[in-house]
């Protein structure tokens, strides 16, 4: 079955990832093609390309050794909230950090959550995904 491709939403006026600020302010400057100082604010910039549909970010970021030739982001489910439970490292000045988070959705109505403790490693001085642990 062919998966329906999801156009980017439009650009929210508050940021999807739960700092409480404007989304230009926040993940929208990197979304543009600025580049995350830590690896939790690469996460929090990732899950607000996922809430969005911007999958050209999500690949962006990820890190070469283990990103997909390409993704399509489904038309489901719809991500509501976000909580960063805890992170190591991943600072401005460390190679490597790890940030666990639960993502919340909605599928078909029915609520849902994501929790993933990912690996976040530099590639050529910025900030990738690198997979889950």
């Amino acid at each position: 079955m062919a998966r329906a491709r999801r156009k980017p939403d439009p650009q929210p006026t508050a940021c999807p990832c739960g700092t409480g600020q404007p989304y230009e302010q926040c993940c929208g400057r990197w979304h543009q093609g600025g580049e995350a100082p830590t690896a939790e604010q690469l996460m929090r910039s990732r899950y607000s390309a996922f809430a969005l549909g911007d999958a050209a970010y999500l690949l962006r970021t990820w890190h070469s050794s283990t990103r997909p030739r390409e993704l399509e982001l489904d038309t489901g489910p719809r991500y509501t909230g976000l909580e960063v439970l805890a992170t190591d490292r991943g600072s401005m000045f460390d190679t490597e950090g790890t940030v666990l988070f639960r993502a919340h959705y909605r599928d078909g109505g029915r609520p849902g959550a994501l929790e993933e403790h990912s690996r976040f490693l530099r590639e050529d001085g910025h900030w990738r995904y690198l997979r889950p642990l």
